[in-house]
C-alpha cells in the first residue's frame, strides 16, 4: 500500500497576505493582526524571501500606526529595520524613502506646553493622558529611528548614520516631546542635512523656553557643529538664526555667551591658537554655564589646532556626543 505524500505547503504571495492582514486590522483585531504580521513575516525571512517580508512588515507598521496603534506599529517598524539588516539591504535613497514612509505614519499631535492652556478643573486628566501618549509616541518613534541609524551606519556611507534619519529623529523629538531636551535634538540635527530647519527649530524654541535657555541652546548648536569640524554649517546656522529672528520681529539673545560665539566663529577661520586660548579664558564664566561646553571646546581645539585632549582617556570613553545620543 503506497503512502500518501504529505502535501507541500505553498505560501501565499506577499500581496495576498497584505490584503488578508489589512482586513483583520480593519475589523479592529489589532492584537491578532500583530501576531500574524510577526509570524508570517518570520516565515518569509527564514526562507530568505526578504523582499516579500519587507513588504508585509512595512504595510503592517503603516496600517497599525494609521489606526493609532503606536506600540504595535513601532514594534513592526523595528522589525522592518531588522529585516533590512538580515537581508543586507544597502542604505540608499530607496531604502531611506521606505524608512521615511513609516516615519510619516507616526502621529504628530501637539501637547499643551503650559497648564494655563487647559481648563484646570476639567482637563487636568486629559492633559496627563496627552503627556503619557506623547511619551509613548516619542519612545516608539525613537526606537525605530535609532535602529534605522544603526543599520545605516553598517550599510551606508556615513560613519555616524544617514543624515536624513538623524533629521527625522531630531524633528520628531522636538515636535512631540512634552519636555524637550534640546541637547538631544541638537545632537541629531548637527548630524542631519537641514541646517535651515535646525535654525527655525531653535527660533521656535526661543519662544517657548525658560529665560536664559535660549542663548544656551544656540551656543550649544554652534559648538556641536564646530566640535565635528563643520565650521561651514556652524556659520550657516548662526546666520540663518539671525535672519529668521529679524524676519519674525524677534530679538537675538543678548549675553556674553552670544558675544563669545560671534568671536569664536571668526577666530576659527584663522590659524590662531593663542587667540583661541585667550578667548576661552576671557569668556570662562560664560562657557562654564553648561558643563558640556568645556568638553566641546576641547574637541574644537583638537579639530582645528591639533591640541590633544587634556584627559587622555577622553578619546576612549568620554565622547560627549555618544553620551548625548544615548537614551
Amino acid at each position: 500500500m503506497s503512502r500518501e505524500r504529505p502535501r507541500r505547503v505553498t505560501r501565499l504571495p506577499a500581496q495576498e497576505n497584505i490584503e488578508k492582514l489589512e482586513k483583520v486590522v480593519n475589523e479592529g483585531n489589532f492584537y491578532g493582526a500583530q501576531q500574524m504580521y510577526k509570524s508570517i513575516s518570520a516565515r518569509y525571512i527564514s526562507a530568505e524571501r526578504y523582499s516579500e517580508a519587507l513588504d508585509i512588515i512595512e504595510s503592517g507598521a503603516c496600517i497599525q500606526l494609521t489606526n493609532g496603534q503606536i506600540t504595535c506599529g513601532a514594534e513592526l517598524a523595528v522589525l522592518f529595520i531588522e529585516a533590512l539588516t538580515k537581508g543586507n539591504y544597502p542604505c540608499n535613497d530607496d531604502t531611506i524613502d521606505r524608512v521615511r514612509k513609516i516615519y510619516k505614519k507616526f502621529p504628530q499631535i501637539s501637547v499643551p506646553l503650559q497648564l494655563g492652556d487647559v481648563e484646570v478643573d476639567d482637563d487636568m486628566q486629559k492633559l496627563s493622558e496627552a503627556i503619557g501618549a506623547a511619551k509613548i509616541r516619542v519612545e516608539g518613534c525613537s526606537s525605530f529611528l535609532k535602529s534605522a541609524l544603526k543599520w545605516s551606519v553598517r550599510f551606508g556611507s556615513h560613519k555616524s548614520g544617514a543624515p536624513e534619519i538623524h533629521a527625522m529623529l531630531a524633528e520628531y523629538i522636538f515636535s512631540e516631546s512634552p519636555e524637550v531636551d534640546m541637547a538631544k535634538v541638537s545632537f541629531h540635527f548637527v548630524r542631519g542635512n537641514i541646517p535651515k530647519k535646525f535654525a527655525s527649530t531653535l527660533v521656535s524654541f526661543m519662544g517657548k523656553c525658560y529665560p536664559g535657555e535660549d542663548d544656551l541652546a544656540i551656543a550649544r548648536a554652534v559648538l556641536m557643529y564646530c566640535a565635528l569640524g563643520n565650521l561651514r554649517d556652524a556659520n550657516n546656522l548662526f546666520d540663518e538664526i539671525k535672519k529668521q529672528v529679524q524676519s519674525n520681529n524677534l530679538e537675538l539673545p543678548s549675553s556674553d555667551l552670544m558675544q563669545f560665539i560671534e568671536y569664536l566663529l571668526q577666530v576659527l577661520q584663522r590659524d590662531a591658537l593663542p587667540l583661541f586660548n585667550m578667548l576661552r579664558a576671557n569668556y570662562k564664566s560664560s562657557i562654564d554655564r553648561d558643563p558640556s561646553f568645556n568638553e566641546f571646546m576641547d574637541l574644537i581645539a583638537e579639530k582645528f589646532y591639533g591640541v590633544q585632549p587634556r584627559n587622555p582617556l577622553q578619546s576612549m570613553f568620554g565622547d560627549i556626543f555618544k553620551m548625548m545620543g544615548a537614551e
